[in-house]
């Protein structure tokens, strides 16, 4: 398995160990805590640290704060082969195979991508134990990249297609997950601030550096909402642009991964990681895909200007004012002018546009998802072992109704039970016009809006654009956008765009970014030195 790394099997070093030959190169410690990947790259390559150390000082971290402390339980489960991993990799990195941008980079997945060593769950008890036979596609290339898979992240069950109500970051296996912005519990143990669903996992492990950057999944708001809650840096990339192989899924029109970071720099660096075609999905194989290996080249802080920026909003049935930027707070919206005004100072045109179906969307009932979500949960759970304990959407309900601890279902299986009623042969022509109309109300309504207008991306507060976006296929990137005045949480702007604009939003939201320089760290998850 570890030869994917390097391509020798054994070397002898002597009598001294990688750890103290780095050390002598080293005048200090090499802080993980906010450490941006091209820093860690340097300070691999100059022998400052070694990826063993790193494995180490964040395992460190994850037992100071996740397990322990604030007791965050971003975490579901440490990869065992992690220190070996890096051993080879500082092997390599000896002997002159430094590799590329993520080579000794841990890196943390959250735990719907399958990986072929450890249990990919959903947070489900029901496939608690269930280790697949292969890695996604996504999880191959980023182990040939050479990062360190260091763990598996919680999530919302089932991506939060499992019931209604669910509180982001609640699964039966894994429990709450909080937020490290303010990790205190409410009297029924549900966090006081919401950790962002359904990526919370991902999402509070790279704020609080338990890794390097993570991988999330998004069908509707799954990267957008904690990058938010977490002060983060998202891509929710076009579906198509990563592959959905292997990736636990709710609907194949909407599912993506993509990256949550602590800057647009090292999303960028991941999101290249994972870009390129597979053959077994054919969302990555359509025709007019535009994808790039290397999105750093797009890193560019004048790119705001003489860009043209859409503030969205839309009418209720009333004609009034109700959507998007007008369901904001007067805190929130205090937020979104103050970007603006951010990206006027760069030379940027930023004005309000209507998005005129945004009424039509908020009360179209869809059967996409519900349809989706059992076609496409049947044919993962088909792939895994004889041994595994379900094999279909109905036996994982089964299977929880006969759960001993029913504490652990306190909220229900009613979007599961919704699906599993569903007939995928009679109400196939229905669920079709539905995918048909949400197109309409969506992808086309952005491709008008942002023509008409010669716009370079629509802004929105956080996720509340998700599901234009997400219905579009349509990518979206994510910014700190500062901290709301009545509770102190992070808040995100977000830039969105047609299909593969991946480059150009990059470059927005790097723009803004390095101009605003509105990231602070969680105050609860401290560097530990500075915590003894």
């Amino acid at each position: 398995m570890l030869g994917r790394y390097v391509s020798f099997k054994t070397v002898v070093v002597g009598a001294f160990s990688l750890t103290a030959i780095a050390g002598s190169l080293r005048a200090q410690p090499f802080e993980v805590a906010e450490a941006t990947i091209p820093q860690i790259q340097e300070a691999l390559a100059s022998g400052m640290v070694t990826s063993s150390e790193l494995v180490d000082r964040y395992t460190a971290r994850i037992g100071a704060y996740d397990q322990a402390g604030p007791r965050l339980n971003a975490i579901r489960d440490l990869a065992p082969i992690a220190s070996s991993v890096a051993r080879e990799l500082d092997l390599a990195r000896m002997l002159g195979n430094g590799g590329g941008p993520l080579s000794g980079v841990p890196i943390i997945l959250k735990d719907n991508i399958n990986k072929n060593d450890q249990p990919t769950t959903a947070g489900s008890v029901a496939l608690a134990g269930s280790i697949p036979t292969d890695d996604a596609f996504i999880t191959r290339q980023l182990r040939e990249a050479g990062a360190i898979i260091l763990a598996k992240a919680n999530l919302t069950e089932f991506a939060n297609y499992l019931t209604a109500g669910m509180p982001a970051g609640y699964s039966s296996l894994g429990d709450y997950v909080y937020n490290p912005y303010d990790p205190r519990p409410a009297p029924d143990g549900r966090p006081l601030l919401s950790p962002g669903g359904s990526s919370a996992g991902p999402g509070v492990a790279a704020a609080a550096s338990f890794a390097a950057a993570t991988i999330g999944t998004e069908t509707s708001g799954s990267i957008l909402s904690p990058a938010s809650q977490n002060s983060l840096v998202g891509i929710k990339p076009t579906v198509g642009l990563a592959s959905r192989t292997g990736i636990i899924p709710i609907a194949s029109s909407q599912d993506t991964a993509g990256p949550l970071a602590r800057t647009v720099t090292d999303a960028a660096i991941l999101l290249g990681a994972i870009t390129a075609a597979d053959p077994d999905d054919p969302a990555t194989q359509v025709p007019d895909r535009v994808v790039y290996s290397d999105y750093t080249p797009f890193l560019d802080a004048s790119a705001l200007q003489g860009a043209r920026i859409g503030i969205a909003f839309g009418l209720n049935a009333a004609g009034n004012p109700a959507y998007y930027y007008y369901s904001l707070t007067l805190a929130q919206r205090a937020i979104i002018d103050a970007a603006a005004d951010v990206m006027r100072g760069l030379g940027a045109e930023v004005f309000f546009v209507e998005i005129e179906t945004a009424q039509a969307l908020a009360v179209f009932n869809s059967s996409v998802l519900r349809y989706e979500f059992k076609r496409d949960l049947n044919a993962y759970l088909s792939t895994l072992p004889p041994t595994a304990a379900v094999h279909s959407l109905a036996e994982v309900i089964a299977f929880n109704d006969a759960y001993p601890d029913q504490t652990r279902f306190r909220f229900g299986q009613t979007l599961a039970r919704a699906s599993q009623a569903t007939d995928l042969d009679a109400e196939r022509a229905q669920y079709l016009a539905d995918r048909a109309m949400d197109l309409r109300l969506s992808r086309d309504e952005i491709d008008r809006v942002m023509g008409a207008n010669q716009l370079d991306a629509l802004l929105f507060g956080a996720n509340f654009g998700a599901a234009i976006g997400a219905k579009a296929g349509y990518p979206s990137v994510i910014v700190p956008g500062g901290y709301l005045s009545t509770d102190a949480s992070p808040f995100g702007v977000t830039f969105t765009g047609p299909a593969w604009s991946e480059p150009r939003l990059i470059g927005l939201a790097y723009a803004y970014e390095q101009a605003a320089a509105l990231r602070r760290p969680p105050e609860t998850t401290p560097p530990l030195a500075a915590a003894k």
